[in-house]
């Protein structure tokens, strides 16, 4: 198994970074069983096997095969929102520079990453049919969407947007924009160009600076 081939490596790093490793390993074989079997199909032994580990030392790490996968999920969300975030930082939002970027961020997931947006959209209905599930799902994606709301923050200050305008609730727009134009795309490539994903965020920092967004109520 690999994971005894690799036990001299783990003898040399402490608790913490032998743990981090095992869990690093665990989510890189899931994607795999993920995208081959697809959630429902895929089993907790095949990617304990696949890792090189015993079921006993997954489920050390991750409770269930749903937490399992909502850490994957968990994860590719922040690399997308990293990536966003780069692009962002390094040119005003509104600038060509800044949408070519972000286009070019979508068309890679789109037409790249091609086996995770159905596994995505199978496990949304597996959380829709139990609650439990949905409510836990919800939870794991504010986390990467925090990091989404810091940039779209810094956004909205740069271009002088009113004092009423959420960062939250316009990180969740471009969030679902971002998401509804992969899943487009991959039915009909040529309705989503490259630039259209930038063009619609310029769409949306415009109207929001020509909108007369009222101060949020202070209570009184």
């Amino acid at each position: 198994m690999d994971a005894e081939r690799d036990e001299p490596i783990r003898q040399r790093l402490t608790r913490g970074e032998a743990k981090a490793r095992t869990r690093a390993l665990l989510l890189d074989a899931a994607a795999r069983v993920f995208a081959r079997k697809g959630f429902t199909g895929a089993s907790v032994e095949e990617v304990a096997e696949a890792a090189g580990f015993s079921t006993g030392a997954l489920y050390s790490n991750f409770d269930s095969k749903e937490a399992l996968f909502l850490e994957l999920l968990s994860h590719r969300q922040t690399d997308r929102i990293t990536e966003a975030a780069q692009a962002l930082n390094s040119h005003e939002v509104g600038t060509g520079e800044a949408a070519a970027e972000l286009g070019r961020l979508l068309i890679d997931v789109a037409d790249k990453d091609i086996d995770f947006a159905p596994l995505q959209a199978e496990f949304w209905l597996y959380a829709i049919r139990n609650p439990e599930v949905l409510d836990t799902l919800a939870a794991k994606l504010r986390e990467p969407r925090r990091a989404l709301e810091d940039v779209i923050s810094t956004s909205l200050a740069r271009q002088g947007a009113p004092a009423g305008v959420s960062p939250e609730a316009v990180a969740t727009v471009v969030a679902a924009l971002f998401q509804g134009l992969v899943r487009q795309r991959r039915i009909d490539p040529s309705s989503v160009s490259e630039a259209l994903f930038g063009q619609a965020l310029k769409w949306i920092f415009v109207g929001i600076s020509a909108s007369d967004v009222p101060a949020p109520d202070d209570g009184d």
